[in-house]
């Protein structure tokens, strides 16, 4: 008997499998052959704890400890810089307030970035407490520290049968029979089709495409110690990445969960926003590619028990914010599941509790 299953190898289902397998036998169920195959291994890989809904800005907040004093090398400085146009004072404003950003010049922020137009980048701030989350590492630790502890982590595992009996839940997945104490749902995009597998009701969980572009480093820059760029009305953002920069229209195109991928035209119009801010012309792209962030109705993750059945756990609608959030969101996880007090406030544990959706 298996006390925790978990279905889904991204960060959510990985991290929680690092803190539960400590507590019992626990299981890793993965439909592909690699793990953090979907949206974990297409994240911008950003920490920034003041990006989000107030319930994800509390997760983030609560995962700082983790990544500043485990021994795992996951963050490296990184910065955001803000960016707006003249016109758009107010927005500008706005996004200081919320994301605790120091205003600079615009001289300052042509120095730090020396590609941006003086003409269009009218406003420009700096968040410095953003990093570069080594993603990779953070997978790879989270699966080590299951394995550590007795835990299993399996992939290409497609689950094809879920049967709830009276003492647990039955699993068939790669042509295996498994029995669970605990079945928890951490397939991301496929959340609500797991839930259905089970006869739980659907969340209402909409998976977004979000597209990607990998472009040369514009005029032949060394970026290392450039920031991320960010419109303040989010309609595109810019990041350094291994040598060359990545840039996303930053779209939230509802799909059906699929292996995505971008749309050429969505891909063009958020690469000529970007290009409004710049003196350097894309002249090619080195790659891109797209991912599916997964949102709930009301845009807060759902994590803990079902309304119908506490035996079965929700680790879903991370939202594109599953990996900054991961510690604390796997932390609760295990909190709920062990019966103790967890650090987070109640308005914070209301709003991710899979629950109010009953």
């Amino acid at each position: 008997m298996i006390d925790f299953l978990i279905i889904g190898g991204g960060i959510a289902g990985l991290s929680a499998a690092a803190r539960l397998a400590p507590m019992g036998k626990t299981l890793v169920l993965e439909r592909e052959t690699a793990l953090g195959y979907h949206a974990s291994g297409r994240s911008a890989a950003m920490f920034e704890q003041n990006y989000g809904l107030p319930s994800t800005v509390a997760l983030s907040r609560a995962s700082a400890d983790f990544f500043a004093t485990t021994d795992g090398g996951f963050l490296s400085p990184r910065g955001v810089m803000f960016l707006a146009k003249s016109e758009d004072r107010a927005a500008f404003e706005q996004a200081c307030e919320s994301f605790e950003a120091t205003p600079i010049s615009t001289e300052d922020a042509c120095t730090r970035v020396p590609i941006l137009r003086p003409e269009i980048a009218g406003f420009a701030a700096m968040h410095e407490e953003a990093f570069d989350i080594d993603t990779d590492r953070l997978l790879q630790w989270c699966a080590k520290t299951c394995r550590a502890h007795g835990g299993e982590v399996r992939t290409g595992q497609t689950v094809t049968e879920i049967t709830r009996t009276k003492s647990c839940w039955q699993v068939v997945a790669g042509g295996e029979a498994y029995e669970a104490k605990l079945l928890l749902n951490a397939a991301g995009a496929w959340a609500d089709q797991i839930a259905k597998l089970a006869g739980i009701a659907p969340l209402g969980i909409t998976p977004m495409r979000r597209s990607m572009a990998r472009i040369p480093a514009p005029g032949g820059h060394d970026l290392r110690h450039w920031p991320m760029l960010l419109d303040v009305h989010e309609h595109w953002y810019a990041k350094p990445d291994a040598g060359s920069l990545i840039v996303s229209p930053a779209e939230e195109d509802p799909m059906a969960p699929f292996d995505a991928w971008p749309d050429d035209m969505v891909l063009a119009e958020g690469l000529a926003r970007y290009q409004e801010f710049v003196s350097e012309e894309v002249t090619r792209l080195e790659a891109s590619w797209a991912g599916l962030r997964s949102f709930t109705p009301d845009r807060n993750l759902a994590l803990g028990p079902d309304g119908s059945d506490a035996a079965f756990i929700w680790v879903a609608g991370q939202g594109g914010y599953g990996f900054q959030s991961a510690p604390a969101a796997s932390q609760l996880i295990a909190d709920l599941i062990a019966g103790q007090p967890s650090e987070l406030d109640t308005a914070t544990r209301n709003a991710l509790d899979p629950r109010r959706f009953t």
